[in-house]
């Protein structure tokens, strides 16, 4: 059988992603390019790699075999090119980290920024995902480095402090709740929500909670950034939660407030998580001292 770098790569997108089309997305093929290429995997192994539905598609067992054997040669591959990119003047290594949405949009911009200032030949692929999908991932070596709240259980990988944060939610100066400090997340559910995109790791973590509390969350609009959500709070159209460093910043600049959440997953105890740093390449260890820094 001969499957190429391609089809390998498509087939790990697939089955992370839970879906050919969002495979062939981030293969960056087109879905029926990607199709054909996973029927003729299949046709050409002759047994069935995907067990498709309307949900999406999951791996047989031929498929989790052929996936683990694929992690391997796509990492090999990558260290190749990691070791040979220096001689040709290209980049050393990529880097890839998956963080959850506070510290990809409050730490992780600053640290990465001057980490790849200082190291030009390296790259970094950066993917949003909530805390417990990433733990999975990293353990599974889809990701050489984790950033996850502290409340997850990291299982048998390694972790290091990060950063600390707080969720708050934030109001118009002139709302009904702007007199309050301290609020607890089942009390605001009656209000209207500006939040992020439903795909965003924050917003599937914060519909998981009002779910869990047996109401639905209120989202009038969905927006790209915490400090457009701040903006359409500040003018009535629903409150919002965002981390406190985003709040403090918004506060000197909006006519809005924000109350401390009481609920105790509202602190954010930032880790880093990686499978062993010993196994990481050379590059990928120093950013995980970069960002321990």
């Amino acid at each position: 059988m001969r499957f190429d770098f391609t089809d390998l790569s498509l087939f790990r997108h697939v089955i992370e992603m839970g879906s050919i089309t969002h495979g062939a997305a981030r293969a960056h093929l087109a879905l029926a390019a990607a199709s054909t290429r996973i029927r003729n995997m299949e046709q050409t192994l002759g047994a069935p790699l995907l067990l498709r539905s309307r949900a999406g598609v999951t791996p047989t067992q031929a498929g989790r075999t052929l996936l683990q054997h694929a992690r391997t040669i796509l990492a090999q591959a990558e260290r190749l090119r990691e070791d040979l990119g220096a001689y040709a003047g290209g980049h050393a290594g990529q880097v890839r980290v998956l963080s959850n949405t506070n510290a990809l949009t409050e730490f992780l911009p600053e640290t990465l920024s001057s980490f790849l200032a200082a190291h030009p030949h390296v790259s970094v692929d950066i993917e949003e995902r909530l805390s417990d999908e990433i733990v999975g991932l990293i353990a599974e070596g889809v990701g050489d480095i984790g950033v996850v709240a502290g409340t997850v259980d990291p299982g048998r990988l390694t972790t290091f402090p990060f950063r600390s944060d707080r969720f708050v939610v934030v109001v118009a100066r002139n709302h009904a709740l702007a007199r309050r400090e301290r609020i607890a997340f089942a009390d605001v559910l009656d209000h209207d929500f500006v939040g992020l995109d439903r795909a965003s790791a924050i917003q599937r973590f914060l519909a998981a909670k009002a779910e869990r509390i047996g109401r639905p969350l209120r989202l009038r609009v969905q927006l790209r950034s915490f400090d457009a959500v701040c903006r359409l709070v500040e003018r009535n159209v629903g409150i919002g939660v965002v981390p406190r460093t985003t709040a403090r910043q918004a506060e000197k600049a909006m006519a809005i407030r924000a109350l401390d959440l009481t609920d105790a997953w509202a602190l954010r105890d930032l880790k880093i998580c990686v499978r062993s740093l010993q196994s990481l390449p050379p590059f990928a260890q120093q950013l995980v001292a970069h960002m321990r820094a």
